[in-house]
């Protein structure tokens, strides 16, 4: 009898992995997961609350209410929305609706690594394509493609790097793709983004046939552990994934939560703004301590350090004194360590730390 075998490219996949627990108690500073600083909306706390007394139903099964919250928030047809539990299940659904085995994917040297590990759980091949100066290469992506190729991921912003594509340089990667290649636009952190040059995935949604958009609550809205994905494409792609989609894939109370935050602008435009504000302050302090920084549009940045031990040393000395942060040695950036944006005071403790620890080196 021969013995049980995961189907190839499983086993080669590396688990995801997150940030340590622990540290410090419960006053710890916890800036590892790129969270929202400033928590979520009072309405979606009382709209969760007050949906979650009907646990023993079922959620809507295809979570129509929020779908159509959404629409009307951005301007969208209600019948190219679908929801999923976090992006991360849309992220897979896509992949394995359009791709696996003896296909490729494309995704950016430092791109968020739940592309390779929902490649590989598809039976395909991840591609990485070289960045320039920690950004997504356009010219260097449009050279990995082939008649192999199925999917080219874009995080923009992305994460970890904090880099992004303006409008053309995004309207030249498509114009390059060809029309049975499907692009891939994970806008996870679409809303803290304050640039001119910047469009989610939105116009070119409108007007191709083969772009589809991804978007989450877990970022601004702070709504990470309810996990709540959305994407939006053309009706054919949509109806696509909504025929693997499992039902009931996100829970009423996590819907109740989603629309209430959605209709809570004046929160949202809160947090856009303390980040807007907070962001470039920390990176030019930092910098004042002989650091690198790496440019970033989103709610965290990377800081550079000599060296991956430095980098480890570096890490360690703010764990053991309270503040989590992150290493990206997984994303190819061994020297470098993540640091999420969090509130004015937490950021000041942060700096302090960074600046002991240089001192010290």
């Amino acid at each position: 009898m021969g013995r049980l075998k995961a189907k190839p490219g499983v086993l080669q996949i590396t688990p995801y992995a997150g940030s340590e627990a622990g540290a410090g108690g419960e006053d710890r500073i916890v800036i590892s997961s790129n969270e929202s600083a400033f928590g979520p909306s009072s309405r979606a706390l009382e709209a969760y609350s007050v949906s979650s007394e009907e646990m023993q139903r079922y959620p809507e099964i295809d979570a129509r209410s929020l779908r159509m919250a959404l629409a009307d928030h951005h301007g969208l047809e209600v019948e190219k929305i679908i929801c999923g539990c976090g992006s991360d299940q849309l992220i897979n659904l896509i992949t394995l609706a359009y791709a696996g085995p003896g296909d490729e994917t494309i995704f950016s040297e430092h791109g968020f690594t739940m592309y390779p590990i929902a490649t590989r759980a598809a039976g395909a091949t991840p591609v990485p394509a070289s960045e320039t100066n920690l950004t997504a290469d356009v010219d260097a992506i449009l050279d990995c493609v082939n008649e192999r190729t199925r999917i080219v991921f874009l995080a923009n912003p992305n994460n970890p790097t904090g880099t992004y594509l303006g409008n053309d340089a995004l309207r030249r990667l498509h114009a390059g793709i060809p029309d049975d290649v499907l692009l891939v636009l994970d806008a996870a952190y679409a809303e803290y983004v304050v640039t001119p040059d910047y469009d989610p995935g939105v116009e070119l949604v409108r007007k191709a046939s083969n772009v589809i958009m991804t978007r989450t609550f877990s970022k601004i809205f702070a709504l990470a552990s309810l996990r709540i994905g959305w994407a939006y494409g053309p009706t054919e792609i949509i109806d696509v994934l909504d025929r693997i989609r499992p039902p009931f894939n996100v829970s009423t109370p996590a819907i109740a939560a989603g629309i209430a935050a959605l209709a809570d602008t004046e929160h949202t435009a809160r947090s856009r703004d303390l980040n807007a504000e907070l962001l470039p302050w920390f990176m030019e302090e930092t910098k004042a301590l002989g650091l690198t920084v790496n440019p970033s549009v989103g709610n965290f940045v990377i800081v550079r350090f000599d060296s991956d031990i430095h980098a480890e040393a570096a890490y360690r000395f703010l764990f053991e004194r309270g503040i989590v942060t992150r290493r990206v040695g997984g994303y190819g950036l061994p020297e470098w360590v993540r640091i999420s944006i969090g509130r004015r005071d937490e950021m000041r403790d942060v700096l302090e730390a960074l600046r002991a620890f240089v001192v010290a080196a």
